[in-house]
């Protein structure tokens, strides 16, 4: 069994070597169309490092001629399977430059706009590719109606759409976890704008109200009676946007609550001889 732990690793240490003198022979050679072919096979068995190295190789030898097209094609799509996304992007914008009427060009207009959507990072992070690749996809189905990659296209588009709202909900759920109560109240707000057709409509609604409601509980003496006429206010806006929401009794109760609140000021403010 130990001879074997020692044997396996040597062979794949040999078969390595023997892996790059073949394709070192292969770089070296003066046959160009050779070059060529083998960088071609490289590609069909998805050894891209390989078939990327021997395009870029060849790049000025059949620059201008009828077989760039296809070798500029593979060259670009080699960085995007090898993950390098960007340079993939930067090398499909180039093709669409040099090849416009290229029968290929709806597809690499496509994948384009597809390695922004690909780089589009983790929710917590800026989501500047995320947002590029929304105008893009948008782009691309104004340009190509017909195409069949509409449906593709748009469907990306909505995903973006939901990574961008999720993001911001979780940006407004903190600052009310953080007791920065006016700051949530915008934040959600700013949500209803942005995604007016969204599911979670009503429920970003009455986390404005509850934020008021929040926010004025906790203002000074001369800021409480408009802050809870604030939350009010936002309570019937709540029943004018969604009057068959089961959140509606929730959202009533800040409002009754506030309501309440506006009286007792009210009372304290009034002179005793006119309570009489």
């Amino acid at each position: 069994m130990r001879s074997l732990k020692i044997i396996v690793p040597v062979l794949f240490i040999l078969l390595g070597f023997s892996s790059c003198n073949k394709f070192s022979k292969i770089q070296k050679s003066k046959d160009y169309e050779y070059r060529l072919v083998k960088a071609d096979e490289f590609y069909a068995k998805k050894k891209y490092r390989f078939a990327q190295q021997l395009y870029e190789e060849l790049f000025p030898v059949y620059k201008g001629s009828q077989k760039f097209e296809d070798l500029y094609y593979k060259y670009a799509y080699c960085f995007y399977h090898l993950g390098l996304y960007m340079d993939a992007e930067n090398l499909f914008k180039g093709y669409l430059e040099v090849f416009p009427s290229s029968t290929r060009a709806e597809e690499v207009d496509y994948m384009r706009a597809y390695c922004f959507y690909k780089q589009s990072p983790k929710i917590e992070l800026e989501q500047v590719n995320t947002i590029k690749a929304m105008g893009m996809m948008q782009t691309f189905i104004n340009t190509h109606p017909g195409s069949p990659r509409v449906k593709d296209a748009t469907e990306i588009i909505d995903k973006s759409r939901v990574k961008l709202e999720t993001k911001d909900n979780r940006t407004a759920q903190l600052y009310y976890n953080l007791g920065q109560f006016r700051a949530s109240a915008i934040a959600f707000a700013g949500l209803l704008n942005s995604y007016p057709e969204s599911i979670k409509g009503d429920e970003y609604k009455l986390m404005v109200v509850k934020s008021y409601y929040r926010f004025a509980k906790l203002s000074i003496a001369e800021k409480k009676m408009e802050r809870f006429e604030k939350v009010v206010e936002e309570y019937q806006d709540f029943i004018d946007r969604y009057p068959d929401s089961k959140l509606l009794k929730d959202a009533e109760t800040y409002s009754i609550s506030s309501q309440n609140q506006i009286k007792e000021i009210k009372n304290e403010q009034t002179p005793s001889s006119a309570k009489r």
